[in-house]
């Protein structure tokens, strides 16, 4: 499937379950960057607009870059108490900004899927000043508990492109070919609690995870619903996460 259009069917789950980003993320970049209220960023893959949120707080003018039209409705929606956000239909390859425009780009739970020798070239063209980019992604870990391993097993065996999915994930070189230099990297922990409808939600706005009508569906679903039932505390389970936040100029 198109990179662009994998999560048109799944914009309401992915909105409403998939996990913010926790705030000692803009509190990094303060650190590593000298970021400020009066910096311009733009959101590569801004998507659902989660991980624009934090820099819209922080009191940043931010055009988030979403090439899904679903996706870049649900942001505006989102988003739209935020004066200080734009969405424009563009790409990472080809955001549509103007030459030295921007301060920071950074892209959330996005960069797996850019043409990255592309995205590099616009990402020079756009940003001005110490040209500072930010990659950051919530990494769900896979072994911290029975329900965790559990729930790894049920998308290796019913996940339609789960094994490809997990082998896209950024490696140094990559970061250190996109970058120009290896970047700075700041790790933080985030975490989910669920029922199960919340964890059916999370689930499902997985783009691996097979929607209603393919053979995987319902078995994948009552395993789901099993794991849950095994392992739930007071009607609840967590997911947790490792934040991963990479972090330099682009030179």
């Amino acid at each position: 499937m198109d990179s662009k259009q994998r999560f048109s069917n799944r914009v309401e789950n992915y909105l409403r379950y998939r996990p913010s980003y926790p705030p000692a993320v803009v509190d990094a970049l303060v650190e590593i960057t000298g970021l400020t209220p009066d910096w311009t960023v733009a959101d590569l893959g801004s998507g659902t607009g989660i991980s624009s949120r934090p820099f819209l707080e922080h009191g940043n003018r931010v055009t988030g870059i979403e090439p899904n039209a679903e996706m870049r409705q649900a942001g505006d929606e989102l988003l739209g108490d935020f004066a200080c956000f734009r969405s424009v239909n563009g790409s990472a390859e080809e955001t549509g900004l103007a030459d030295a425009s921007v301060d920071l780009v950074l892209a959330g739970q996005a960069f797996h899927w850019f043409d990255q020798n592309a995205t590099r070239r616009e990402c020079l063209r756009i940003l001005r000043g110490e040209k500072w980019a930010a990659l950051l992604w919530n990494v769900r870990l896979a072994d911290t508990d029975a329900f965790a391993r559990g729930y790894e097993e049920l998308l290796e065996r019913f996940g339609t492109d789960y094994t490809e999915y997990r082998s896209r994930r950024i490696d140094p070189d990559e970061l250190a070919a996109f970058f120009g230099t290896m970047p700075l990297e700041r790790r933080m922990s985030n975490e989910q609690v669920f029922d199960f409808d919340g964890l059916r939600g999370r689930h499902l706005s997985a783009s691996y995870a097979p929607r209603s009508g393919h053979p995987n569906h319902m078995p994948m679903m009552e395993e789901l619903r099993r794991l849950f039932e095994e392992h739930a505390s007071d009607g609840r389970v967590r997911f947790d996460y490792d934040t991963q936040v990479f972090v330099s100029r682009i030179g």
